[in-house]
């Protein structure tokens, strides 16, 4: 379920180097080396969800009684569960 594709974490790893330089927020000597380090920061962002996601999805598939995936109590545990993890975190 990853949301970000290698070219958009670059697009916006890039917009977000040059809003910092253009505005004057940071003087960044080494910006290939900024550069990595923002994808990696939107990598591992994205494999976070993706972890949360999964734990979520187990943890609705593991009830007493199965939730259709797509109702409205699915999408009400799917919330409330996510909402439960953020906060662990």
């Amino acid at each position: 379920m990853s949301g970000l594709s290698d070219g958009r974490i670059s697009y916006l790893a890039h917009l977000i180097l040059d809003s910092l330089q253009h505005d004057g927020l940071a003087d960044i000597p080494n910006t290939l080396n900024m550069l990595k380090k923002t994808k990696e920061a939107f990598k591992e962002f994205d494999n976070d969800e993706d972890r949360l996601d999964q734990l979520v999805r187990k943890k609705i598939h593991s009830l007493s009684r199965p939730i259709p995936p797509g109702s409205r109590e699915w999408d009400i545990l799917y919330r409330k569960y996510l909402e439960e993890e953020l906060k662990k975190r």
